[in-house]
């Protein structure tokens, strides 16, 4: 027995989450994307297995999904910086308000009912999906707007992914590859804005959470959970730098398909979990 439970059915869920723990670390350096996709259902059944009550489950994967894309986050955007163009102009004009958004996100999670968001999620990844497996031929503009709308834009960004715990890399790489920039510099300006949202979006949901701390599991602050981010950080943060290196061996059409398929595999989750 460990902590309660019963070791043979214990282990096969540690090695579970620390295998989607690996698999969101490549995610991160390959598309600049936090892997939430893979986190919160992840979190999800260790919650469930635990005995979470249903309604602080999904708060508490969300809250734990952007502490966990902190330590990523970071270390992705570490070794894209190295290896690319990162476009520090647009991440300081997105500074305030995607933390504007953020916060904005925490304080209506609570309320907002959970299916909404995650069919409106599922409409946008297929649309976006759909769009990167057909290739690059729409394009609004060579150039990327100016500062209002980027300020705008950096908002809803912060926002929505406060709301469905991401680290907004699937929102920025959409947004810059339609005003001219190519996959390679959106996914790793993308990796930066993850920063960003994570650390804000952690402390959002863990104050958030304070006052639902009798139907919380032990070691939780809030809606994150230690154990969670325990589990799942170190894994990731190791994988992170290799999918950054996989992601510049890559051809821009082959990274633009791969990026496709995995917002196509996000919106069907989501799609399952409405039906």
């Amino acid at each position: 027995m460990l902590f309660g439970y019963p070791l043979n059915e214990l282990v096969p869920l540690v090695l579970m989450i620390v295998g989607s723990g690996l698999i969101t670390g490549l995610l991160a350096g390959l598309l600049g994307i936090g892997g939430a996709s893979v986190t919160v259902p992840a979190l999800y059944e260790l919650f469930r297995f635990i005995g979470v009550p249903e309604e602080v489950r999904m708060q508490l994967c969300i809250g734990t999904s952007l502490a966990i894309i902190v330590p990523i986050s970071i270390r992705s955007f570490a070794a894209h910086r190295k290896r690319s163009v990162v476009l520090y102009d647009v991440l300081k004009a997105w500074a305030v308000p995607v933390l504007l958004g953020v916060i904005s996100g925490a304080a209506i999670a609570y309320y907002a009912p959970a299916g909404l968001f995650r069919l409106v999620f599922m409409i946008f990844c297929y649309a976006v999906g759909l769009k990167y497996l057909v290739g690059r031929d729409l394009e609004i503009s060579d150039r990327l707007p100016g500062r209002p709308a980027l300020i705008g834009i950096g908002y809803f960004i912060g926002l929505i992914s406060s709301l469905i715990g991401v680290a907004g890399g699937s929102l920025s790489t959409l947004f810059l590859t339609l005003y001219g920039e190519t996959i390679h510099i959106a996914i790793a300006t993308s990796s930066g804005l993850g920063v960003l949202i994570s650390i804000p979006g952690t402390i959002g949901y863990i104050i958030a959470g304070w006052s639902q701390h009798a139907l919380l599991p032990p070691f939780s602050i809030g809606y994150v959970s230690l154990l969670g981010l325990l589990l799942f950080a170190p894994a990731s943060v190791l994988a992170a730098p290799y999918g950054a290196k996989l992601a510049h061996k890559m051809s821009r059409r082959n990274l633009e398909m791969a990026f496709g398929l995995f917002l196509i595999l996000v919106a069907t989750r989501f799609l399952i979990s409405l039906l």
